[in-house]
């Protein structure tokens, strides 16, 4: 997943150890040189996808969710720091520190989440619709039925 987000290509090393390469992260607008300074991010976090229904699933299901690389809004390679800044959270108390990637993010998490059959909580509908998606067009807004 790192070598294929890579805007230059890494050497693989022994071991699968990455060197060079460089990496765009959209949620900090910054090219990062190196893996040492990237993440991967789960756009909806595992915690999030339990909460929200994926603690009914299989085994099987929860590892086909932490490895969803058919759909490249699930996994994303970021900056450590941004990936640090957002924890646990979830787009009511985080955003993209990058104001050109909210709507994105927000759109993307949205259908990460239906595409996996995970609900919205109240909290979350109430400021998705009051916030973000019901005041701008073109957005997702559709998902929230």
């Amino acid at each position: 997943m790192l070598k294929a987000e890579a805007v230059v290509a890494p050497e693989q090393g022994p071991k699968c150890t990455l060197t060079g390469g460089e990496w765009y992260s959209p949620y900090d607008d910054r090219y990062i040189q190196g893996a040492r300074g990237v993440d991967v991010d789960h756009l909806v976090l595992l915690a999030e996808a339990c909460d929200s229904g994926a603690s009914a699933w299989t085994v099987k299901e929860r590892e086909a969710y932490a490895d969803d690389l058919g759909d490249d809004r699930a996994l994303i390679a970021v900056s450590a720091a941004a990936k640090r800044s957002k924890a646990d959270q979830d787009p009511t108390t985080w955003l993209p520190p990058a104001a050109g990637y909210r709507c994105p993010y927000v759109t993307d998490w949205v259908a990460d989440k239906t595409w996996w059959g995970l609900s919205i909580d109240p909290v979350q509908s109430r400021w998705l619709c009051t916030r973000f998606l019901c005041s701008k067009p073109g957005t997702a807004a559709a998902f929230l039925g």
